[in-house]
């Protein structure tokens, strides 16, 4: 029996067949019956799907669906070990497929025959209406098989993980012995199609002169993952973009305070995404991968770590949404840590409050654990001794001698309440004393005397907190430093502001533009469009230093990162306000939490310039201080709130947390113990909230609202529309056309989408009204150039017309996100007369899913292409086709012609649909 599905259906379905397939041994497998599944979608490859290429060929239409097919499971699983999928896909073979009838087909043919017209992501829109339901899956386990497998027969171990989350049936399969035998741990993880790869490798000596762990992290999404070239000019992947800078920071973040103290071996970890199947984002599984790497190596990592994403759909926490799922979601969290703790958080949300933030993180640490108990039995399979032989070992008695020698001039320090320079001139004197009382007695340890000295400053500073309330400049611990506020201090810019919080200030400032100034970004799921968004400099002189200025840092891109996450949630849709923004934050004074200042800064100047936000948001950085810094968080721990610098280099957290009085819209946790509990995060969490209100407070007594015309100096925009056919025309040959509209008429922009939505930007309001006038009368048969021109009409091509299934070689004339222009056949060769030009639409240029259409063409690198004229639409259009041309010449020169309708299902035969699934639960 065939049945059709919606692939949004298939991984519920997978993943029942999966739990009667793994959960009950192998004597169930012959009494009950399998499910074998395959998506069949359109701008797909054969590769990607379960069926045959000739299936394919036959049933490839634009509505996703999926084939169910209802086999004897003794044929199915036959094969009794993992390799159960091949065994699937063996059983669906052609036979089967063609033993659909006729009338099978007609049964199974619906009402929607405007379905044909509508794309994929209409058809998933349409699909997700409803509450989101999580489908059940397999218990949590895991499993290691060790096979014969590697280069020359050597040995290759596979570790199998079940997360057993509803909603998430992949399963993560850790594999090491056949890729990269060279390096000091090497793994493989695959997840659905998506497979990474990533690597450990250190020193083989120390450098015994540094005091502090040596470590880098690099991480590089392939193009290639994808199907994809990259767009530079020699078509090689090269520098780090900057979501990839940012999966760095994610990995180093909860790796680094978990090797060994005293490890100064240079230690390189690199990972690559090698296969992306774009549905769901790589940086969790790029953290496990990093750590099962470095677990199985020599480097002496003193637990497992692993990571999970937690999104919040309909009110029910989701483990690793796909991307699809992404665009209902409230909350983005990523949470990394040991089977015992946390060690970082870093998300967005949409101002959820803190109780459902503990438990998205309670959430996402149960899959952790799971994890991270597979990963012990992993290392201990297959792993290397660790490396504790070089570590630079504390000195017995040091510690105590240093105590000794300066701890009553540690307390008197903490006690001397001052400014930052004065705090800092008065260390750095006590610590230019110590090293001579200990040069004579211990004349090459000077890094382990130091670091005696660092651990009692840290100590005392934790006593004095914890005994007396008061920190080291005479604050409560609860209390936030003062807060002055200024606005609209640079008279041309559209906004901006000065936010003084303690010493520490940020000038902010917020530029509105069209969407030509949307930030452009190449990603492995095609060329993201960013209306909004944040950029923060650190300069050196911000504290009082001299040092490189230029391309910004990791760590500039992670604070700009989380004060842009922080205020994304209260930008006003597009819709509503059709600019786009860039906020900027020019650090120029820092003692603690300049990324925080930053997002109070930058609501500010969005009030000033105008932008209607939704809610003023200010941000806050919280510390803690422990006892012993190497131990998880406990009940004696103190949480301070607006952390200096001083406490966030001596302290053991720096946890930032930004929203506006009743919810969080961004969070950020960084730890250097072993861990923090769940009670430690909600005590924090809660005292940061506190904070925030009175922020907002003093925020609020500064500006009132938004303003409510906006400066003189932000360009007016306008919208109108135009009929698809006519875009042609607007836009002319090469662009001519439009360039001309902007010249004519002194606009700063003119944006045309593929629906035939213009949008133009000019300072002057009634400019913008002639340019709309020229251009509907453009369409309608006017002259080519605006008040200031005088050619006249515009000449139309005047030559023969094209055969309808015949394949041109035309000259590209414009590229854009859906589709291409073609000059098919020429027209005068003195320009007086157009050639004629068509429309190749992005599903037309490949036989492979094109993500990115600008990037796709700059990959090809070519000036003219071959294409098919397949006709005009109903609209008089004409339609190119350069998949058509591929797909000919790779079967040989025969044309494609056997491919069948399928529409939308009846509500009958939802009907029979749910009857199957219901019976798929009884068995």
């Amino acid at each position: 029996m065939i049945m059709y599905f919606h692939r949004n259906t298939l991984s519920c379905l997978l993943a029942v067949a999966a739990s009667l397939h793994f959960s009950t041994g192998n004597g169930y497998q012959h009494r009950a019956q399998a499910l074998a599944f395959s998506v069949v979608t359109p701008r797909r490859s054969a590769s990607k799907s379960r069926l045959p290429s000739s299936t394919l060929t036959k049933f490839t239409n634009r509505q996703p669906f999926l084939f169910l097919s209802v086999e004897s499971s003794s044929r199915l699983f036959a094969d009794t070990d993992s390799a159960s999928e091949p065994a699937i896909e063996s059983s669906l073979d052609d036979s089967i497929l063609e033993e659909i009838t006729e009338d099978e087909l007609n049964i199974l043919h619906g009402s929607g025959d405007d379905i044909s017209d509508k794309s994929d992501a209409e058809v998933d829109a349409s699909a997700e209406d409803g509450p989101l339901v999580l489908c059940d899956v397999p218990p949590a386990s895991h499993s290691i098989q060790v096979t014969n497998s590697g280069p020359g027969g050597s040995p290759v171990t596979t570790l199998t993980v079940h997360l057993g989350m509803p909603g998430h049936p992949d399963q993560l399969v850790f594999e090491t012995g056949k890729i990269g035998r060279q390096a000091a741990g090497a793994v493989t993880v695959t997840r659905g199609d998506t497979i990474l790869y990533t690597t450990a490798s250190r020193d083989k000596d120390p450098k015994e002169t540094i005091d502090f762990l040596p470590l880098s992290v690099e991480h590089q999404e392939r193009f290639s993952s994808a199907g994809m070239t990259s767009g530079s000019y020699n078509r090689r992947d090269g520098r780090p973009a900057e979501h990839e800078v940012l999966t760095c920071r994610l990995i180093d973040r909860p790796l680094r305070p978990l090797i060994a103290d005293g490890w100064r071996h240079e230690t390189q970890l690199l990972s690559w995404v090698l296969s992306y199947d774009g549905e769901r984002s790589c940086d969790p599984l790029a953290i496990t991968a990093s750590s099962a790497a470095l677990w199985i190596s020599d480097v002496p990592l003193l637990k497992p770590v692993a990571a999970s994403m937690v999104g919040y759909i309909d009110g029910q926490f989701v483990l690793n949404p796909t991307n699809q799922q992404m665009e209902k979601n409230k909350l983005n969290l990523t949470v990394a840590g040991t089977k015992d703790a946390v060690l970082m958080i870093e998300g967005a949300a949409d101002f959820l409050p803190e109780d459902i933030m503990i438990e998205a993180v309670s959430f996402g640490h149960e899959a952790i654990k799971t994890i991270c108990v597979a990963l012990e039995e992993f290392g201990a399979a297959v792993g290397k001794e660790k490396n504790y032989s070089t570590l630079i070992k504390p000195i017995e008695g040091l510690q105590e001698e240093v105590n000794e020698a300066i701890g009553t001039k540690v307390e008197n320090l903490w006690n001397t309440e001052g400014k930052k320079e004065d705090l800092s001139g008065n260390m750095s004197a006590l610590s230019k004393e110590v090293w001579p009382m200990f040069e004579t007695k211990y004349p090459e340890q000077k890094n382990e005397v130091m670091k005696c000295f660092k651990n009692l400053l840290s100590k005392k500073l934790y006593q004095k907190a914890k005994n007396e309330g008061i920190r080291c400049d005479g604050r409560r611990l609860d209390e936030i430093r003062n807060i002055e506020i200024e606005t609209s201090i640079l008279p041309k810019v559209h906004g901006s502001a000065l936010f003084t919080r303690g010493e520490t200030q940020a000038i902010a400032t917020a530029t509105l533009g069209d969407s030509g100034m949307k930030q452009k970004i190449d990603r492995l799921d095609g060329l993201e469009k960013k209306r909004f968004y944040l950029q923060y400099s650190f300069p050196p002189s911000c504290v009082g230093e001299t040092g490189r200025v230029g391309a910004p840092g990791r760590r500039e891109i992670g604070h700009g990162n989380l004060a842009e996450r922080a205020l994304a949630a209260i930008i006003p849709p597009e819709n509503e306000f059709p600019y786009s923004i860039r906020v900027e934050s020019l650090i120029t004074e820092s003692n603690g939490s300049s990324s925080m200042a930053s997002v109070c800064g930058g609501c500010l100047a969005l009030m000033d310039a105008g932008v209607p936000i939704k809610s003023p948001v200010a941000g806050i950085a919280m510390g803690m201080l422990l006892d012993d810094t190497h131990s998880v968080s406990d009940d004696d721990a103190v949480i301070v709130s607006d952390i200096l610098g001083t406490e966030d280099g001596l302290g053991t957290m720096d946890f930032k947390v930004a929203g506006d009085k009743t919810g969080i819209t961004t969070f950020q946790l960084d730890i250097k113990c072993e861990g923090l509990t769940i009670e430690t995060m909600s005590r924090a969490l809660q005292q940061a909230k506190e904070g925030r209100i009175h922020i907002l407070d003093k925020m609020f007594s500064a500006v009132q609202t938004y303003r409510e015309e906006l400066p003189p100096t932000v360009p007016r925009i306008r919208k109108f529309n135009i009929p698809a056919d006519s875009i042609g025309k607007v836009i002319g040959p090469g662009g001519k056309q439009i360039r001309a509209i902007i010249e004519d008429f002194d606009l700063i922009n003119m944006d045309v989408e593929e629906d035939g939505e213009i949008q133009i930007s000019s300072l002057q309001s009634d400019t913008l009204e002639k340019a709309e006038a020229f251009v509907m009368d453009l369409i309608k048969g006017g002259g080519g150039r605006g008040e200031k021109g005088g050619k006249g009409p515009k000449a139309v091509y005047a030559g023969p017309e094209p055969e309808e299934g015949a394949v041109y070689k035309g000259k590209i004339t414009g590229i854009h996100q859906f589709g291409v222009f073609v000059e098919i056949l020429p027209g005068a060769e003195d320009g007086s007369i157009p050639g004629l030009e068509g429309l190749c639409h992005v599903s037309e240029l490949h036989t492979e899913r094109v993500r990115n259409c600008e990037g796709f063409m700059n990959s090809l690198g070519i000036e003219e292409m071959e294409v098919r004229y397949i006709g005009k639409n109903a609209k008089g259009q004409l339609q190119l086709s350069r998949k058509s041309v591929l797909e000919e010449r790779k079967n040989g020169g025969k044309k494609n012609n056997d491919t069948m309708p399928v529409q939308m299902m009846s509500a009958e035969e939802v009907d029979v649909i749910a009857q199957a699934i219901e019976g798929i639960k009884d068995l």
